[in-house]
């Protein structure tokens, strides 16, 4: 498989790369490009951000993570290419000396990354746009400093080149890595490769044929496989180039949600429909991150604590497989049997999840240590239909209370045929410990989660019933 890609400017060609070599590690080792620096190298410190332009627009993501077959087709910025051609500092550079934006320099580069993404995109939300880059020592007003002094500044025209930026072979589909998406005769015993399927038609057939191959989506995942378990991952399969599962539909009775959208777009799509699930997935990853992962990534690796299941299971959602030829839909929740064990057969790829258009009851409540970017301690998510007084329905789901996400069925019939009121609410309480018997672990015990978990179904109630329950605000 040749990818070829464009690197500050410049055309670059590699055959048959290492599937699983990093972008950060051929930067800096093949390269010599070493401004992009390895902190974290799991995609939580934003050191090695770059930023990555197609024909979606420019995104900031994190190299360290980011496998080289990913960017075939696109366009890499690094903070080497950044100033103009004459030497003239990128406004955002410039910004950062004239506002004393670094001290001891190895977060720099990084923030210059996310800063130029963010200037080329308009962005001008730049607490949020730097949320996914650590500073240990300038702190970050005189950095956010500089991004508000350069943002009015125009885009020069060597980035603008960027976004224009398409083979015509790539966009044709006639790719320079003939051969990498085989017809779907390819014996299952075809010696491992790297395959980069176009469709989700071409992926079915490969899939099928080969169903002990490793799917990657964003790799925001299975990145750390390699990067920190040092695992050996031959025989995949690249799932970027499947552009029709990154569709997402919204009908006045549906919304339907490709498996490769990233989570930036799903998060920009449910913020009409669901406010609170869209903060959730605004506080769980960094505009990095975000970028990348999937949605259908998230849900198929089966974690307790994805924080994306429970709000959807909340909403009764429908997950969508398919096996070469045949699809299959199930609730979402009977995806996940126990832990580390999902309902998807060899071979079998989750192609969209899918939930009714509803009324936005839906609350998604995120408990961790750090506010933004960290691992839930509990994630409660509760859809709770009232009318006339008195519960009608209710789905209430959690992570991080048990091996896989789970309903609180128990309390949900607590609750359904009451009164919705505070004795309701207090009474359907108890009901918590037939549902749920969590763990204690580093984040939590599980007494603490319990009493969360009881919490938050007291703070849904005063926040359906129209009170001020926002945990970053307080009123005297």
């Amino acid at each position: 498989m040749t990818i070829t890609f464009h690197l500050n400017g410049e055309e670059v060609s590699l055959p048959e790369p290492q599937p699983t070599t990093t972008l950060l590690d051929w930067l800096r080792e093949d390269r010599g490009l070493t401004g992009t620096k390895e902190g974290c190298n799991e995609g939580d410190c934003g050191a090695c951000t770059v930023m990555v332009t197609d024909q979606s627009g420019a995104r900031a993501l994190n190299a360290c993570i980011l496998f080289l077959p990913q960017l075939h087709g696109k366009s890499i910025r690094t903070v080497e290419g950044v100033a103009h051609p004459d030497g003239t500092l990128h406004p955002v550079q410039q910004a950062m000396v004239d506002l004393h934006g670094s001290q001891c320099g190895f977060c720099t580069p990084g923030f210059i990354m996310s800063m130029v993404t963010a200037h080329t995109n308009g962005a001008t939300d730049h607490d949020d746009q730097l949320a996914g880059n650590l500073c240990r020592c300038t702190g970050y007003a005189p950095i956010i400093r500089a991004a508000e002094a350069a943002q009015n500044s125009p885009v020069p025209e060597h980035i603008r080149q960027d976004s224009s930026f398409i083979f015509s072979e790539i966009s044709r589909g006639e790719v320079a890595d003939r051969g990498a998406e085989p017809p779907s005769d390819i014996p299952v015993a075809a010696p491992p490769s790297t395959l980069r399927p176009r469709s989700s038609d071409e992926l079915a057939a490969t899939y099928a044929a080969r169903p002990d191959a490793t799917l990657i989506a964003g790799a925001t995942d299975v990145g750390l496989w390699v990067t920190k378990q040092l695992r050996d991952l031959n025989n995949v399969i690249f799932l970027d180039g499947c552009t029709d599962l990154k569709d997402i539909t919204i009908t006045e009775t549906e919304v339907r949600i490709g498996a490769m959208a990233d989570m930036n777009r799903v998060r920009a799509a449910l913020e009409p429909l669901h406010a609170s699930y869209a903060e959730m997935i605004r506080r769980y990853a960094s505009q990095q991150v975000r970028a990348a992962a999937t949605i259908g990534g998230n849900i198929a690796n089966g974690s307790p604590i994805g924080d994306n299941p429970p709000a959807l299971i909340a909403l009764r959602a429908t997950l969508h497989l398919r096996h070469a030829d045949t699809r299959r839909a199930i609730p979402l929740l009977d995806f996940f049997i126990d832990y580390g064990k999902q309902d998807r057969a060899p071979g079998e790829f989750v192609e969209a999840v899918s939930f009714a258009r509803q009324p936005d009851s839906l609350r998604v409540y995120k408990l961790s240590k750090r506010f933004d970017q960290d691992i839930s301690a509990v994630l409660g998510a509760f859809n709770v239909t009232v009318v006339n007084g008195s519960v009608t329905a209710a789905a209430i789901a959690f992570g991080g209370m048990a091996g896989i996400p789970k309903r609180a069925t128990h309390v949900e019939a607590a609750l359904i045929g009451q009164p919705w009121t505070d004795t309701t609410i207090e009474a359907a309480k108890a009901a918590f410990d037939q549902d749920f018997t969590p763990m204690s672990d580093m984040r939590a015990s599980a007494a603490y989660r319990l009493d969360c978990a009881r919490n938050m179904l007291r703070r849904y109630f005063t926040d359906l019933n129209g009170a001020s329950e926002h945990v970053l605000e307080v009123d005297l």
